[in-house]
């Protein structure tokens, strides 16, 4: 994932909704949104590597994660970032416990930001300082710097979810575009992460739609407290590649409780 909002109900009917952008090279191979059958995980699946950018356990975990933008370039011989999804969906560990044990060999990964929900707790890892980010009730957000960094695409789509959630959303059409707008940030408030002026204005949209590189999936989950529903439209150089919602109950009560 490059870009993730969220509204955070604690108690609610529905404690936490989530929705995001995987930005990712096109040539990179990726399965669909589904549910796994060597785990109990409801996620797509980046079968280079073999771990995801974004899933959900059957119990009621959640986890996502992003990229840090940074000119250097990636570690070729460091582990994929996305099996921490995965591990922290099959941990026993509750959040707090799961990002403390991370926190002693966060920086064997290239740098990343990960979001973990444990049914009861949400909370966030910066890599680059191994920093356990406490994150309250309400709107947040995370992009491809710290977490709540106030980059323009966060500002809008955090604003437009805050409308939605006041408005009493309970429908996903209203969200896909507040996801898949291509606007890019006036210059003044780019912000500078150390690519070229060009790539950082084009990284600025929400969606992204380069040559060969660019936003691969849209996603929509509401965890609620006996289930979840998980929807994901994708997207390739040439466009529109198909959509899936899938609904889940959940194994074992962990949310909303």
């Amino acid at each position: 994932m490059c870009l993730i909002a969220w509204n955070w109900q604690p108690g609610s009917a529905t404690p936490l909704l989530l929705i995001g952008n995987r930005d990712e090279f096109y040539a990179r191979p990726a399965q669909a949104l589904h549910h796994w059958p060597d785990a109990p995980i409801l996620a797509g699946r980046d079968t280079q590597a073999g771990g995801t950018w974004l899933g959900v356990a059957h119990n009621g975990r959640l986890a996502a994660l992003t990229n840090y933008r940074s000119p250097t370039p990636a570690r070729q011989d460091a582990p994929s970032r996305g099996e921490l999804v995965t591990d922290f969906l099959r941990s026993p560990l509750d959040a707090a416990s799961y990002l403390q044990a991370l926190q002693k060999h966060a920086s064997a990964y290239n740098p990343f930001n990960l979001l973990v929900y444990d049914g009861q707790t949400l909370l966030g890892l910066e890599s680059r300082e191994a920093n356990i980010v406490i994150l309250q009730p309400g709107i947040g957000a995370v992009s491809n710097a710290d977490f709540n960094t106030p980059w323009p695409k966060l500002r809008q789509l955090t604003a437009s979810l805050a409308t939605y959630v006041r408005n009493d959303g309970a429908d996903d059409a209203p969200l896909w575009p507040l996801l898949q707008t291509r606007a890019f940030a006036e210059d003044a408030q780019l912000p500078r992460t150390g690519v070229p002026l060009d790539l950082e204005r084009a990284l600025s949209a929400a969606f992204i739609a380069m040559p060969s590189y660019g936003t691969r999936a849209c996603s929509v989950v509401r965890i609620g407290t006996d289930g979840v529903h998980f929807s994901e439209q994708r997207f390739g150089a040439e466009g529109a590649l198909g959509s899936t919602t899938l609904d889940a109950q959940w194994t074992q009560a962990t949310t909303g409780t």
